[in-house]
């Protein structure tokens, strides 16, 4: 009997888990074993459904035991590989671990399993008239457990920080098998090393989130966006300081000609204005009282007097709100059509204009015949670049070209001492860049971080860095 086998054996026979929590036929091997991205086969052995903490201690135990190596799965909306299944690895789906729990409203904090889908918690605090903030495309799939492996990001950082600013505590499952129960969703608690925060970004590499403590905030009210077209990059930067000076913005997002072009090709959205221009904002901000509707038409106005501002929209319901934020929220769907090769980096905000430009200069020069689709969340120094594939050229040498490109973009990167990866993690597409980002005595500080909590290198081998 294989190691796998034997292992499905044991948790059928002594921990309680039913023909449902178990399956091994080649749909679900190949519907598990994979996450968004196209660049590896998943080959998993086993795809195993715990229902309680306790099984997931039970399974850990055992993959230790039997050396294999076992692979988290939340949503499987990740775009590095990072719930990759391509080695024989068993899956650990959170599916069926999806229960909102206690809710605290004196501390506004509700408990959840790792697989509640984060629009199922942002729902549960509108009933509630409280508000989770982390929010982005993917909301309707995703899950809460693959986003505290990843800290995701999202559309509202600027305001809001990432998902690590809303995790209060954590029940993890170590990668020996231990259960922790880290910060318990205290504010204050002075008491040595925080070990919530590593396991928030580890990618599932230390081990298996099965709880969460998770923060709420109160709604936003009356948001108002606003899109705005202007023609020199330099001076989406001076709208961006010129309302942060006075408004607290709760989104900055940025799109190009390139992505309005797809858009309106692909039919779904509106022109915002009759005037095209080269580069777009949309930004959003809480307008409860007159007063600070007043600001921002003020603040526009003079953005309009220096130049700055081609043409620009305002909503004026929330019906119209919801269809600007299409103009943004629909790029990715529209451009992907286009084989798109991405790429999710940040820098200071202060460093965007000269590597926007440095990195325009490089595409431009070396592959004349490649457009590129800038979008992000420029307000928290967050770039999406997108490598848009020629027509006549075939998927294999688009993606040899893309590798080439990868090196000039983050050597660029490294220069304005930025992150290969802003939101999306690295897993496996983004770990041979890893050290464009950080330094090599700093990844053997992670190496050893891992060895403590995973001895036996069986929680997610070979995402982020190979030991």
């Amino acid at each position: 009997m294989t190691a796998v086998a034997t292992i499905i054996q044991s948790l059928k026979g002594s921990y309680g888990f039913d023909r449902a929590q178990i399956r091994t036929d080649l749909e679900s091997l190949e519907h598990w074993g994979k996450d968004w991205t196209k660049h590896f086969a998943p080959a998993p052995s086993a795809i195993v459904f715990p229902k309680t903490t306790e099984q997931v201690q039970a399974l850990v135990l055992l993959a230790n035991e039997h050396h294999i190596v076992l692979t988290p799965s939340g949503g499987r909306t990740g775009l590095s590989a990072g719930a990759v299944a391509a080695n024989g690895e068993i899956v650990v789906s959170m599916d069926k671990m999806n229960q909102i729990g206690t809710f605290y409203p004196a501390d506004r904090l509700v408990e959840i399993e790792a697989g509640v889908v984060t629009e199922q918690l942002q729902q549960f605090a509108e009933s509630h008239d409280l508000y989770y903030p982390v929010d982005f495309a993917s909301a309707g799939s995703s899950q809460m457990g693959g986003n505290i492996g990843t800290n995701a990001g999202g559309i509202k950082v600027i305001r809001y920080g990432m998902t690590r600013q809303w995790i209060m505590g954590l029940t993890v499952v170590t990668g020996k098998g231990d259960i922790l129960h880290l910060n318990r969703g205290m504010v204050k608690n002075a008491t040595g090393y925080d070990l919530r925060h590593l396991f928030i970004g580890s990618e599932g590499t230390l081990g298996l989130v099965t709880h969460a403590q998770i923060k709420l905030e109160r709604p936003p009210q009356d948001l108002t966006v606003m899109v705005l077209g202007m023609d020199n990059f330099s001076d989406v930067m001076n709208i961006l300081s010129a309302f942060q000076a006075k408004i607290d913005l709760t989104a900055f997002e940025f799109f190009d000609s390139v992505a309005i072009d797809k858009l309106m090709a692909h039919g779904q959205v509106q022109e915002p204005f009759e005037s095209r221009t080269k580069f777009y904002t949309l930004l959003e901000f809480e307008a409860p009282y007159e007063p600070i509707m007043d600001k921002a038409m003020a603040i526009f106005e003079d953005c309009m007097e220096q130049g700055w501002v081609v043409d620009g929209v305002m909503s004026q319901s929330i019906a119209q709100a919801q269809e600007l934020w299409k103009l943004r929220e629909y790029i990715s769907e529209t451009i992907s059509v286009f084989t798109p090769y991405k790429n999710d980096v940040s820098v200071l905000i202060t460093h965007v204009p000269a590597f926007i430009n440095d990195i325009d200069h490089i595409v431009s020069s070396n592959y004349p015949d490649f457009e590129v689709c800038w979008f992000g969340h420029i307000g928290d120094g967050n770039l999406h670049l997108n490598i848009l594939k020629p027509e006549a050229m075939s998927k294999d040498d688009f993606f040899a070209a893309c590798q080439v490109v990868n090196q000039y973009v983050f050597e660029t990167v490294q220069k304005y001492g930025g992150s290969v990866s802003a939101e999306h993690g690295v897993g496996m597409t983004k770990k041979p860049y890893l050290h464009y980002s950080r330094s090599e005595t700093e990844i053997e500080y992670l190496k050893e971080i891992k060895k403590v909590f995973d001895p036996n290198n069986i929680m997610n081998r070979g995402k982020i860095f190979d030991m």
